[in-house]
């Protein structure tokens, strides 16, 4: 008989230590309730790596910015339901209708998720300042610098620098994006969808935070970045729909920068 996955996931806390979560976040990734189609995209994305090396905790408070069709909630939610606490975090109120629609679905799951204006505006919901333990943001940084829904007006330093007033002191910031070539015109960060690691390194350090390290986990030496409709061209998006399909499904998703920051 399958062993329900709540007490899988209890079973996995009890083994962890100190500095050793990876068996909740497994637990977590091989959730029943993920959707197969998400579960696909696993490969290209890494979750529990990624969540390991950002340091993330089941007994967190973990702010997710820009959860968009949530696919991270899936992982996040279970992870957290039962020591720590879970906020997505996103344009008010449309930005969140997936998450919402998680929770109707499957209130055992999501009921727990709490949901927060983000850029906030006076008198939306917001992620009280100090609270958090980590923020994380997966592919959202380029939207910010492109003025994604602000009229083309670049609100990327404002977007870090309500992510830094949200955590508490210590607290880490988790930024996945995808990775433009340094040498590479700033330009395209405005139309491409990537961005190069200085320009987020800048926006951070700008904001308050301090650099802590980098990894590889989701990089992909086969995307050159030089697409002809941006990273979009790439699947999942498939801009130019069957023109090359094949070509671009060979290569994968996108290159991508996997960066922690910490705030003093």
């Amino acid at each position: 008989m399958r062993q329900p996955f709540a007490l899988m996931v209890l079973a996995s806390l009890a083994a962890c230590t100190t500095s050793d979560y990876r068996p909740a976040l497994d637990a977590s990734v091989a959730a029943p309730s993920r959707s197969a189609a998400n579960i696909a995209r696993d490969r290209y994305r890494h979750p529990a790596e990624t969540l390991a090396f950002f340091g993330v905790k089941p007994s967190d408070t973990v702010v997710e910015i820009w959860p968009g069709g949530g696919w991270y909630t899936e992982i996040l939610a279970p992870l957290t339901r039962a020591r720590g606490k879970y906020y997505a975090a996103a344009l008010w109120p449309e930005g969140l209708k997936a998450v919402q629609a998680l929770q109707a679905k499957d209130n055992a799951t999501y009921g727990h998720v709490q949901v927060a204006a983000f850029p906030a505006g006076q008198g939306q919901p917001r992620v009280a300042d100090g609270s958090a333990d980590v923020v994380l943001t997966f592919r959202n940084v380029h939207n910010w610098r492109m003025g994604s829904r602000r009229q083309g007006v670049d609100y990327s330093l404002e977007a870090f620098t309500q992510m830094f007033a949200m955590l508490k002191k210590g607290g880490v910031l988790g930024i996945e994006d995808h990775r433009l070539p340094e040498n590479a015109s700033s330009e395209r960060e405005k139309t491409s969808g990537y961005m190069k690691v200085s320009t987020v390194r800048a926006l951070a350090e700008a904001a308050g935070f301090r650099f802590v390290a980098s990894s590889e986990i989701n990089a992909n030496p086969k995307d050159t970045a030089d697409w002809p409709d941006g990273v979009w061209t790439l699947p999942p998006t498939y801009r130019l729909k069957d023109v090359d399909r094949a070509k671009y499904s060979e290569i994968g998703e996108s290159d991508r920068m996997t960066l922690k920051f910490v705030k003093p």
